[in-house]
Order: C-alpha cells, then sequence, then structure tokens
C-alpha cells in the first residue's frame, strides 16, 4: 500500500519572542506531520503554544528557524505575496470568533470571501449555496448573524472556509464557545467535510473530550510535543447526534 505525502509538515520549528531583554520560546523544535484527508487536533492549555504552531502552519507567521512544508514545498520563507496567495486559493480558516460581518446575511459573508480568494464570478452562487448546504443552512441562507444561534454562526463560518474548495482548514478553538451537544455537532460536521469532501481540517483546542472525535492528536505543552497518539474512529460515537441541530 503506498504512503500517503503529508500535507503539511514542519521540521524543527521554533518560535521566538523578545521580552525586553528575554527570549521567549513560544515553540520548541516541533517536527510533526499532517497527513491528507485526516482531522488532526493540537491540544493543550492556553499558553501551550498551539495557536501559535497553527499560524505558522497556515501561513499566518513565520517561524524564527525551522521549515513549514506545504504539498511538499516550504512555504516559512515565502514573500508575503506569496504566502496571501497561498491562503486565499489553498487554505481556509475557522475561528473562535467567527468574526462574520453583520451587517452581511449568511449568503452574503460567503460569498464575500469568494470574492477575496478571486473564484470567477459566475461560480459565486453555485458555491455558497454548495457549501452552505453542506453546513445545513440552506433554509438560513438569508439570515443575518444576530438571527441565527451561536452553532450556527460556527457553521456560516466553516461555508466561509470552505467555499473556494482549499485543501486544508484551520480552525482555532472552533468548539471553544459551544456546550456539549454543539461541539459534538460541530465535529460531526468536520468528520464528514474529512469523510466526504476529502478535506484535510487542523484544529485546535484545550477540551480532552475532543480527542477522540480525531484521527491524529498532538499535545503541547510549554511549547514543545509531548505526546502523539492515533485513533481508530468508530461512527458509533456520534449517535444521536445530527450535523444540522
Amino acid at each position: 500500500m503506498e504512503k500517503k505525502q503529508p500535507v503539511i509538515s514542519t521540521e524543527g520549528l521554533n518560535r521566538i519572542f523578545q521580552n525586553g531583554s528575554e527570549k521567549v520560546y513560544a515553540l520548541k523544535n516541533i517536527s510533526i506531520n499532517v497527513l491528507p484527508g485526516t482531522l488532526t487536533v493540537l491540544r493543550g492549555r492556553s499558553g501551550s503554544g498551539k495557536t501559535t504552531l497553527m499560524n505558522l502552519m497556515g501561513a499566518l507567521d513565520k517561524p524564527t528557524t525551522g521549515k513549514v512544508f506545504f504539498n511538499g514545498s516550504e512555504i516559512s520563507r515565502l514573500p508575503e505575496s506569496k504566502r496571501d496567495e497561498l491562503r486565499r486559493t489553498q487554505i481556509g480558516f475557522v475561528f473562535q470568533s467567527v468574526a462574520l460581518i453583520s451587517q452581511m446575511s449568511a449568503y452574503e459573508n460567503v460569498e464575500f470571501a469568494l470574492r477575496l480568494s478571486g473564484v470567477p464570478r459566475r461560480e459565486w452562487n453555485r458555491r455558497v449555496e454548495a457549501a452552505l448546504s453542506t453546513v445545513g443552512l440552506k433554509k438560513r441562507m438569508k439570515h443575518r448573524p444576530a438571527e441565527l444561534s451561536g452553532g450556527e454562526q460556527q457553521r456560516v463560518a466553516i461555508a466561509r472556509a470552505i467555499a473556494h474548495r482549499p485543501n486544508v482548514v484551520f480552525a482555532d478553538e472552533p468548539t471553544g464557545e459551544l456546550d456539549t451537544h454543539m461541539a459534538l455537532q460541530m465535529m460531526r460536521l468536520f468528520r464528514e467535510l474529512v469523510a466526504r469532501q476529502g478535506i484535510t481540517i487542523v484544529m485546535t483546542t484545550h477540551d480532552p473530550n475532543m480527542m477522540e472525535l480525531a484521527d491524529h492528536v498532538y499535545t503541547l505543552q510549554d511549547g514543545e510535543v509531548v505526546e502523539e497518539r492515533f485513533n481508530d474512529i468508530q461512527p458509533d460515537l456520534f449517535e444521536g447526534v445530527s450535523a444540522d441541530g
């Protein structure tokens, strides 16, 4: 059986911040792999370095030393224009705050992201409707964020992140402000995106309950990977939990 090549890999990543005369290591010698078509969790307490690592992997920041590879090509030393193009075309982001534009409907929020990604105008309507249908919100597409529940807003944010068909979606604490039931809905949706669309998802969390729902888990502590584990995902983990509420 042919071994899958990582869609993202890092080699000896260090991220150092200067605090006066003191050097603070946010990350220390991180080398990890993310395989395509998987859900990978970066787990750790606040301050563990998981968000810093995600930002480096998603080309939002550059390492002090070390390398980041995306589909086999090093991206950690690319000029900002190339990094911006990579983020717009091949990467999607979901943030805990959802960051939806309040004056726009769910449809308009997703459409606006397509405009920024350079998707041809003739494809906007089809892609917006497909993305919102995928997250179970086709009937709510004309509603503004204030008219949607917290879970629905998070699903709009996911639709926005996948509408331009990225290779990888990064999600920073996407379940952090949701109750347990809504968090399970979110994780089921992520698993469906992985299984049905082959999207690779990397998410951060401090919730130990999310560990069992990922294919691959890296646990960080004080900027270092202290544990790596693989899970054999069982379908009955989500029994009785609907992805569309």
